[in-house]
């Protein structure tokens, strides 16, 4: 018989329930989490045994949407979900990001953590659910996990930490002045482990008053997943880490000194040299016992990672022989292609970012399919990470989990001052290509799009610019933290701690820790060093740009807004479109119609925008009484002639009204196809249109009238 458990909890506004032992009994860990109406399901398997020779975790994690979940069918031809989604393939590193740290070390054995979304209330993201439900998968399941770990999502508003604010308060995020906050926190009952946000420039105080609050929310999960443990959990998985002391101790004799010498190599290629050749020195001296010892990579990064943190803790001094302190030199240019709307390459250290920016209209906007609803972006920011840039041959194809998440990373830090679509009714669309790599290239993206989208033209509220800082914590409780980290110090070092913002405050804060987590004294000394590192480069940024451009590029589309009566709507596009498609064939401009009847009209060329707006003007405007138009005559009858004055509006100039003379018949004076200024008199009592010729000057299209009375005035 499996041992059925349910464990229940109030969280906030809903009820949090875990429970295991009735489904996926096969699996080594199984819990099913919901929160309120949404439930997801973590299923844990792990290997019983190492690939002989694996120099790695092999830790997986997948996240997937059901759309039955929110009783919905796919979209698209196949009517099934595909491949992961941007969300799915995000929430995925947001449950690994966490749990991976805390796998005993040593532990090489496969693990596959699968979350499934089986319900979705609309209210409730899943995301927070899947992180709950994995973590209580994984303590359940026997694999050597030090755990559990909580998690839980923040809002500030109105001065007020909120915790697990709900989908539609998340998405008044960007509109709503009063929301500035979407945190996630993930960590142990003693430290923070991930954190992961998109702010409004809050200061440095609030970002950490709101880990701080989150921290504190999740420690009642926590205890729910130990409860449930202590009735559920199966027996741990015997594992015993590998001793590997007196090979290290071999290994550190024979290459200590030239190791050492190949970590003062500045130039980052050298030194990458420099330490594969002292690694064939110490395999030379080894025997061929030594040399198959799955360990040995692992005594490589441990005699790497003492020299590298030993000296920074010690002597303050870094491998490029910078203080801990000190950002590396930054160049900014812009633009500096030619034929694109918006360009800029931004260069600090060795990393590199050429960041360009396309301005599009509204058809160009991103229609996303998502679990609670299908909803259009207007800005998009891809980040691609080609194997060229850290000088290897690899992988080059579709972008992977890092390239998606570095992406929507620099997306999260520039989202907070773009400007409303209302003001700036363009589609962005911002791609960094990273050239070069030595450590945060997506801060480099950061600072490259927001110089790029300015010389554009994009009226940033401000400018923005992000900063990578690192750790070093020593077993004896020593620790140093590093402004802008080198790709070695991110590798070696305990801390990814990455803050994008303005002068004026925070706008994404991005944490990844590699121990047990951090406290608040690291996390405050952290966030000051980054608030003076984002000055000083958002300093070197000004002296390329510093405002967005007053002109466009000469190759960007122009887009003029005109907002019409929603019952006009339907005039405008005509039966089957006829109407709009004549508008966009004649004009040469493309018009996008909203549901609020706020008409957008887009073309590099003035002239097409000029006319397309006319055409619609003439449709959904009404003429005025009193008024003087230029027509065509385009019929002559005994009594008159009709004359195309408005758009396709036509009016009867009754021959009286044709010229002072008597006329025996219109065609005395006119004839079809003329052109001629007519005023409109008025309406008779069936609505037709009254039009005058006689009172108004033919040459110069002014009233006879009024010029009479200016001349007596003079006079």
């Amino acid at each position: 018989m499996f041992n059925e458990v349910k464990k229940s909890i109030q969280w906030g506004r809903e009820t949090l329930t875990l429970e295991t032992g009735k489904i996926a009994r096969q699996a080594d860990g199984s819990v099913i989490a919901t929160l309120g109406e949404t439930s997801v399901m973590a299923n844990v398997t792990f290997a019983k045994e190492a690939k002989p020779g694996q120099d790695f975790f092999p830790l997986t994690v997948h996240y997937q949407e059901k759309y039955y979940a929110a009783g919905k069918v796919p979209g698209g031809f196949f009517k099934r979900e595909g491949r992961p989604t941007e969300k799915e393939v995000l929430t995925s590193r947001l449950i690994d990001r966490p749990i991976r740290p805390l796998f005993v070390e040593g532990f090489k054995n496969e693990v596959l953590v699968i979350c499934t979304v089986l319900s979705h209330d609309l209210v409730n993201d899943p995301d927070i659910v899947a992180m709950i439900a994995a973590s209580a998968a994984l303590t359940i399941s026997g694999v050597p996990f030090m755990g559990p770990i909580g998690a839980a999502r923040v809002g500030f508003v109105n001065g007020q930490y909120v915790l697990n604010p709900d989908v539609a308060d998340m998405d008044q995020l960007r509109s709503n002045p009063e929301q500035r906050l979407d945190l996630v926190v993930a960590g142990t009952r003693d430290a923070v482990m991930m954190v992961e946000s998109e702010a409004y420039e809050l200061s440095e105080d609030e970002m950490l008053g709101a880990v701080e609050f989150g921290h504190a929310q999740m420690q009642p999960v926590i205890d729910l997943i130990i409860e449930l443990a202590e009735e559920a959990a199966k027996d741990p998985f015997e594992f015993q880490p590998a001793d590997y002391s007196a090979l290290y101790e071999k290994v550190k004799s024979l290459g200590e000194a030239q190791m050492r010498a190949a970590f003062a190599i500045r130039d980052k290629q050298e030194r990458v040299n420099a330490i594969a050749a002292a690694r064939e020195a110490i395999r030379a001296g080894l025997s061929e016992a030594e040399l198959a010892d799955e360990n040995l990579g692992s005594c490589f990064k441990k005699l790497e990672s003492s020299i590298l943190r030993g000296d920074v803790v010690k002597n303050g001094t870094r491998i490029d022989g910078r203080d801990t302190r000190t950002v590396r030199p930054i160049v900014s240019e812009v633009g500096i292609l030619p034929r694109t709307h918006g360009s800029a390459l931004f260069t600090r250290g060795e990393t590199q970012a050429l960041v360009v920016t396309t301005l599009g209209t509204g058809e160009d906007e991103q229609i996303i399919d998502a679990l609670h609803g299908n909803f259009r972006s207007n800005f998009l920011l891809h980040y691609n990470f080609p194997p060229y840039s850290v000088g290897e041959v690899g992988r080059f194809g579709p972008p992977g989990r890092r390239e998606i998440g570095h992406g929507k990373l620099a997306w999260r830090a520039l989202q907070a001052v773009l400007p409303a679509p209302t003001e700036f009714p363009y589609t962005i669309r911002v791609v960094s290509e990273i050239t070069e790599s030595n450590g945060s290239s997506s801060m480099a993206t950061v600072c490259g799009a927001s110089l790029s989208m300015m010389d554009a033209g994009v009226p940033l509220k401000a400018p923005v610019a992000g900063v990578a800082m690192g750790l070093i914590l020593e077993e004896d409780g020593s620790w140093a933290v590093l402004t802008d980290i080198l790709g070695d110090e991110d590798h070696l070092g305990d801390m990814d701690f990455k803050v994008a913002g303005t002068a004026n405050g925070i706008t994404s804060l991005q944490m990844d820790i590699k121990v047990a987590g951090i406290t608040p004294a690291i996390m405050k000394q952290a966030l000051a060093q980054a608030k003076e590192g984002r000055l000083h480069i958002l300093a070197e940024m000004s002296k390329a740009l510093s405002g967005a451009r007053a002109e466009f590029s000469a190759h960007a589309p122009r887009i003029e807004t005109m907002t019409i009566p929603t019952d006009k709507i339907r005039e405008v596009i005509g039966s089957g479109g006829k109407v709009i498609r004549e508008i966009v064939e004649v004009s040469g401009a493309k018009v996008d119609i909203n549901d609020d009847g706020v008409i957008k009209i887009a073309s590099a060329n003035a002239d097409s925008i000029r006319k397309a707006y006319d055409m619609i003007y003439s449709i959904v405007a009404e003429p005025e009484e009193g008024k003087i138009y230029r027509g065509k005559v385009v019929k002559l009858v005994d009594f008159g002639a009709f004359v195309n004055f408005f758009g396709k509006r036509d009016g009867l100039v009754h021959v009286s009204q044709i010229t002072n003379k008597r006329l025996n018949h219109p065609s005395d004076a006119l004839q079809e196809g003329q052109e001629v200024w007519v005023k409109l008199l008025g309406f008779d009592e069936r609505g037709k249109v009254r039009l005058s010729m006689r009172a108004v000057d033919q040459e110069t299209g002014k009233e006879i009238v009024k010029e009479k009375e200016e001349q007596q005035a003079e006079a």
